[in-house]
């Protein structure tokens, strides 16, 4: 048997364990080296007092620079945190999460308001931009340029921002923004309607009646006086037809006609021609939001 002296291969390993060694040290020493070889990256802030943090956070945020304003806010919340400064500068860096599209942000930095300083001045405002926040979500740039139609969207956010809204009108009633909030609730309980509206002529159209009959009651017994109530009720009818109950049916109708007798779906009068297909169903739901604001700038409270 020829048997193999394997000294020189232990020794060529052995040799390559010490040059990988010594090359692993080389390239730790040139890395560390390096680092100094970069500038150091200075804190233009360091030092500032808490005045000329919130002044230069505020004039960014008024000049459009939301993202340097979040990250100023942030600054000073997290060197002092006490004071008027730190409580003006969470309500707005919520303002400036929600106007950069930092929705989640927005919402996060309002509700941590409410919760630390309840009793402050203008936690309505707090309340007051949830609603606002939740009211546009969706929307994004697109959005101020063209008014989407809200019954088209995930109907979760528009019920957060009725429930923002209807907290701060019940526990601020006198609140400068109670009455743009109660405009924007019932535009917003008028969009659930059609919502709804619009998921019972899904069924309807692909034929789950008992479906769209039961999509079509709930939006009569939740959504009672808002522009969808003729709608669903004439819905309900064809439903209830198509099922062969005539009875309900035929109480559907009647209740319809008396109800709504100047109604396109009584009067068999269209409300806009089959090629106006750009018109929305309502003219936003029937309400507008009032769109008033403070008198004063809301961040003037003191």
């Amino acid at each position: 048997m020829v048997r193999f002296d394997s000294t020189p291969w232990r020794a060529v390993r052995t040799r390559f364990h010490v040059a990988a060694r010594l090359a692993v040290a080389t390239l730790l020493a040139f890395a560390v080296a390096g680092c100094s070889l970069f500038p150091e990256v200075k804190d233009e802030t360091a030092g500032w007092s808490a005045d000329r943090l919130y002044q230069t956070a505020h004039d960014a945020m008024l000049q459009g620079n939301y993202q340097r304003a979040i990250k100023l806010f942030d600054q000073l919340e997290a060197r002092y945190p006490y004071g008027r400064y730190a409580q003006q500068a969470i309500l707005e860096s919520a303002y400036s999460n929600w106007r950069g599209n930092e929705t989640e942000a927005a919402v996060a930095a309002a509700d941590r308001f409410i919760r630390t300083y309840p009793n402050h001045p203008n936690v309505d405002y707090a309340y007051y931009l949830k609603g606002l926040v939740y009211f546009r979500e969706d929307q994004g740039l697109i959005g101020y340029v063209y008014e989407l139609d809200l019954s088209e969207r995930d109907p979760k956010e528009m019920r957060s921002s009725f429930a923002a809204f209807k907290e701060l009108s019940t526990k601020f009633p006198d609140s400068q923004y109670t009455q743009d909030a109660l405009a924007r609730m019932r535009y917003l309980n008028n969009a659930m309607a059609t919502y709804e509206y619009k998921v019972a002529r899904y069924y309807f159209n692909r034929g789950a009646y008992v479906a769209a009959a039961n999509r079509a009651q709930g939006v009569l017994v939740n959504f009672p006086q808002t522009p969808a109530n003729d709608k669903a009720l004439d819905l309900l009818y064809r439903s209830y037809a198509r099922l062969d109950l005539t009875q309900l049916a035929d109480d559907s109708k009647a209740i319809l006609v008396k109800t709504f007798p100047e109604s396109p779906y009584v009067t068999g009068v269209k409300d806009r021609e089959w090629w106006e297909f750009w018109k929305k169903d309502e003219a936003s739901f029937g309400v507008e939001p009032t769109g008033q604001w403070a008198e004063r700038p809301w961040w003037q409270f003191w």
